[in-house]
């Protein structure tokens, strides 16, 4: 099973491994779009101003411009001690014993705009980057990644279950076909459902968890909705590839 979980914008600083090698992380066909995206971001932090329009990033950017600088200098750290925020608090990864993190890392892989996806042990320093960016010189990012990506993720996979967790952006940067999605919706007293954001991050994060925890190798979205709800969360099977969750 792989589990792809989105990125945070938010993301912890500093980190005991060496410099970014693109060598050392996952799926190394995605290495010559992962370098020169890296080195665009790079070339473009020695322009602030345009950094800031091109990232989204209004007058408070300056540390991330930084970031970006010294992408081939600072440090790195796994990527799922990289990535924060709400989704990540709920996974709760920093409470995972040894064996639940060595789970995690066969388990699961984390979009992202820079590196396309990454497996969560795979070495990253902090940048900034969304997925709806357009770095001058290049087209869109789906443009960019989306034939190889998907050829990486499904390889993989290599024919195992996908639960694809990103969110839209990051699902068309590199769409996995057949991959089960899940669908957080909150329940209000007439009935309705809705999407209601910090929600559907906080029980992705919880479903994420559950998928890390469990001893069941879920090979179809039955299987993967009782692993949900013996996890405690309240789930529905709206069609074969998507799993919606209850708030």
């Amino acid at each position: 099973m792989l589990v792809l979980l989105p990125p945070s914008e938010t993301k912890s600083d500093g980190g005991d491994d060496g410099p970014l090698d693109l060598a050392d992380l996952s799926m190394p066909q995605l290495t010559e779009t992962r370098e020169m995206l890296v080195q665009a971001l790079v070339d473009l932090s020695a322009d602030p101003e345009e950094s800031s329009r091109a990232l989204g990033l209004g007058t408070k950017g300056a540390d991330e411009i930084e970031r970006n600088a010294k992408l081939w200098v600072s440090p790195t750290r796994p990527a799922l001690e990289r990535y924060t925020g709400v989704l990540y608090d709920a996974l709760d990864a920093g409470a995972f014993t040894k064996a639940q993190r060595d789970k995690a890392y066969r388990r699961l892989g984390i979009g992202s705009a820079l590196f396309g996806a990454v497996r969560a042990a795979d070495p990253i320093p902090a940048y900034r980057l969304s997925g709806g960016s357009k770095l001058p010189g290049f087209g869109t990012l789906k443009s960019v990644w989306r034939n190889e990506l998907t050829d990486a993720l499904v390889t993989e996979a290599d024919g195992d279950l996908v639960v694809d967790l990103r969110s839209g952006v990051y699902q068309q940067l590199g769409p996995v076909p057949g991959a089960v999605t899940a669908t957080v919706l909150t329940e209000q007293p007439d009935g309705t459902r809705k999407v209601v954001s910090h929600f559907n991050k906080h029980h992705k994060g919880l479903l994420a968890r559950a998928l890390v925890l469990t001893r069941a190798e879920p090979s179809d979205i039955g299987a993967l909705a009782r692993v949900a709800s013996k996890a405690g969360l309240r789930v529905e099977v709206e069609s074969p590839t998507e799993l919606v969750v209850l708030t």
